[in-house]
């Protein structure tokens, strides 16, 4: 527009100076080596306005056939665009369907032309490997870590991948170059609570239970439940490197509130019972069934070995004076009896335990203390009752 404004005002210009020197035209002469021309100044003018005009008209040409040029190249691009994405989100489908093999088809297909080749590269490598496919799955990851800002779908991909088929040592090291750069991600987060356990890294997996609770990815009941066993499994660690002195030494260090709960101070005689100081552990235990009897302690009383059983058949049996519906004492000092051969008694207790509750245990026992006074038919009804019981669970 400016271009033709001042075409227009030159124009002007020369019809104004036209009109003013009338009949005074002047004369301009050119010369080029051995070639002269001549002409007034009016045709000067004339002649440069009409150059000025067509070179401005060359442009205008020259701009509207580049552009429509780049309109029909655009118009490709974005039909092959459309495609792409097209492809990709019928390959996401089939994924979800289970047609890996048409979901990897599906997005490679036009993966060079999609705006984002991240997503078709990790559709297609999670089709590989639902195939098996190990070498075409680690292709795809290459090709998707070529990508700009790929590191985070990529390892998590990869990570998923390697939990999926057990690898968890692979995970554990994939996982962990991720924890430095993105400590607080969910997705990052879940699939080391995975792996932690099982790796059984109970430390790590206590230092990532806050974390875990923040992120939402656990309840109250769940961090519970999750620090018990990782704390058992702590126990099993130290009773196994250290032998029952550096367990009872790492138990005194545990917080007092550690210390009162019940299933981890049965962790803790298991561990004791296992390392042979069945002393050490009905110590624990007695101490423990004061202040908090429960079903799981009672039930650890059978699986001692000490020199001595008499204390603790005394217990039990003060402890069914105050409760006589406490069906893990019956049971225990039941077995007590047997050791002792005293079948009728055993007999007494597993019948009053297994009236409480259903055990599958307490059967047998009660079928080999029947068996032991003769009472041959008894005894097999009872068997028959805990096989049904084996069966149905």
């Amino acid at each position: 527009m400016i271009r033709w404004i001042f075409l227009l005002a030159v124009l002007g210009a020369g019809l104004f100076a036209g009109t003013q020197f009338a009949g005074q035209q002047g004369y301009v002469l050119i010369s080029i080596a051995n070639k002269t021309v001549e002409m007034s100044v009016t045709t000067l003018v004339i002649f440069i306005v009409a150059l000025l005009a067509g070179l401005f008209g060359l442009e205008f040409l020259l701009k509207k056939a580049l552009r429509a040029s780049s309109t029909t190249w655009n118009w490709f691009s974005v039909r092959k665009l459309k495609r792409s994405r097209r492809y990709t989100n019928e390959g996401i489908v089939k994924l979800l369907e289970g047609d890996w093999k048409a979901a990897e088809k599906k997005v490679t297909r036009w993966a060079n032309h999609h705006d984002m080749p991240l997503l078709c590269y990790l559709v297609a490598s999670q089709a590989a490997h639902e195939q098996g496919n190990t070498a075409q799955r680690d292709k795809y990851l290459e090709l998707a870590n070529q990508q700009d800002d790929s590191q985070l779908a990529v390892e998590l991909t990869k990570a998923k991948q390697q939990i999926s088929e057990n690898n968890y040592s692979d995970a554990f090291d994939t996982l962990s170059s991720l924890k430095g750069s993105y400590p607080s991600n969910t997705a990052v987060l879940g699939l080391l609570k995975v792996t932690y356990i099982e790796l059984k890294l109970w430390k790590p997996l206590l230092e990532l239970t806050p974390k875990l609770i923040k992120s939402k990815l656990l309840t109250t009941d769940e961090k519970q439940e999750l620090e018990q066993k990782a704390q058992c499994g702590l126990l099993h660690d130290v009773a196994k490197q250290q032998g029952s002195e550096g367990l009872i030494t790492h138990w005194d260090k545990l917080p007092k509130k550690q210390k009162q709960n019940s299933h981890l101070i049965a962790c803790f005689a298991k561990q004791l019972i296992t390392r042979k100081a069945d002393s050490d552990a009905y110590t624990v235990i007695k101490e423990a069934i004061k202040k908090s009897p429960t079903p799981e302690l009672y039930a650890l009383l059978p699986e001692m070995n000490l020199p001595d059983h008499h204390p603790v058949i005394v217990m039990l049996q003060a402890t069914l004076k105050k409760d006589d519906n406490n069906a893990e004492a019956h049971s225990a000092l039941a077995q007590f009896f047997m050791r002792d051969n005293k079948w009728p008694e055993a007999q007494f207790h597993l019948e009053k335990a297994l009236a409480v509750r259903t055990n599958v245990s307490d059967y047998s026992y009660l079928s080999d203390a029947l068996e032991k006074q003769n009472l041959t038919k008894a005894a097999h009804e009872v068997s028959r009752k805990a096989l049904t019981l084996v069966k149905s669970a």
